[in-house]
């Protein structure tokens, strides 16, 4: 049976220190006092960028300049069913005011001071905690010595989401090297996922794992970690991934890489159709560096992924 869906843009406005805005909804509409994303409904022959712009317009007095694809999530309601699409916008003209008698807070995804939240908003708060830059550890060329010293000027810099993806090592070895590099994140608040071992991240107090797209298709439920991500390479893993409330997806190749020159890849068209379906942020791997974060957002990603050029 379809869906009739109601079409929504949302907006997750940001500044520059992570805080974003939420408006109440005010007296008179379903779920009256309740905290949401700006946005409204997609008027037809309208797109969801042009419906975004014009109710932040008509909502809160602002012209967007930079808005990003971000993410998809469906929703049921007694009264509704909608499908929201979540735009990142980080800069606009204007200062953002009530001007349909809603109230603004501007929130940190780490402190959030409002309730109730809508429902379907609640995800997104989760979402927001990610940074933009997931790092993925390169011991094996570096050496363990060099590697946790760039590690330690990495964090220093600001790098908040590391995994640690070292194949040649022993179990023991690793345990050791992993142990090591959490003691060192956490001092700086940052979050360390474990590549392929669920049992080893458990154990050590990590604080995720990143699992291999053949364990995501052989699994029916997410482990039991605070944050769970997955390697997707296509459209299938996507969806497993989606179906089984998988935290965040790393998708590659996107583009050539050096190890890899002549291997085929995804290219931005086929990423940015990938992760307009997703409900989950995806972060951009494969041929990636620093310097293409803001192509990579353009593109629907929530940031990219970082292997030699994270060091």
């Amino acid at each position: 049976m379809s869906i009739n869906f109601i079409e929504v843009a949302a907006a997750v406005l940001q500044k520059s220190d992570g805080t974003f805005l939420l408006a109440q909804r005010p007296p008179g509409k379903p779920y009256a006092g309740y905290w949401e994303f700006p946005g409204g409904k997609i008027e037809a022959a309208e797109s969801a960028q042009q419906a975004l712009a014009r109710e932040l317009h008509e909502e809160l007095g602002i012209k967007i300049t930079t808005a990003h694809p971000w993410l998809t999530r469906e929703f049921t309601y007694p009264h509704a069913t909608v499908r929201l699409k979540f735009f990142r916008v980080t800069q606009w003209q204007g200062e953002p005011h009530g001007l349909e008698n809603q109230s603004l807070r501007w929130q940190s995804p780490f402190d959030l001071s409002v309730t109730p939240m809508l429902p379907a908003n609640i995800p997104i708060l989760r979402a927001l905690q990610l940074p933009a830059i997931y790092a993925i550890s390169n011991a094996a060329t570096l050496g363990q010595a060099e590697f946790l010293q760039r590690l330690q000027h990495a964090l220093n810099q600001g790098l908040r989401l590391l995994q640690v993806r070292e194949k040649n090592m022993s179990r023991p070895e690793l345990k050791k090297f992993a142990q090591e590099i959490i003691e060192m994140a956490h001092t700086h608040h940052a979050q360390v996922l474990i590549n392929s071992d669920i049992k080893l991240a458990q154990e050590i107090g990590a604080d995720g794992v990143h699992l291999s797209g053949a364990q995501l298709m052989s699994i029916a439920t997410r482990p039991d970690l605070a944050w769970c991500a997955a390697s997707c390479h296509n459209e299938i893993e996507l969806r497993q991934a989606n179906q089984i409330g998988i935290d965040f997806a790393v998708l590659s190749p996107v583009l050539a890489t050096r190890s890899h020159p002549g291997a085929a890849h995804l290219g931005w068209p086929t990423f940015a159709t990938l992760a307009a379906q997703s409900i989950m942020p995806i972060y951009a791997l494969g041929g990636m560096r620093y310097d293409d974060l803001e192509d990579a957002q353009l593109h629907g990603a929530h940031g990219v992924a970082l292997l030699s050029q994270a060091w």
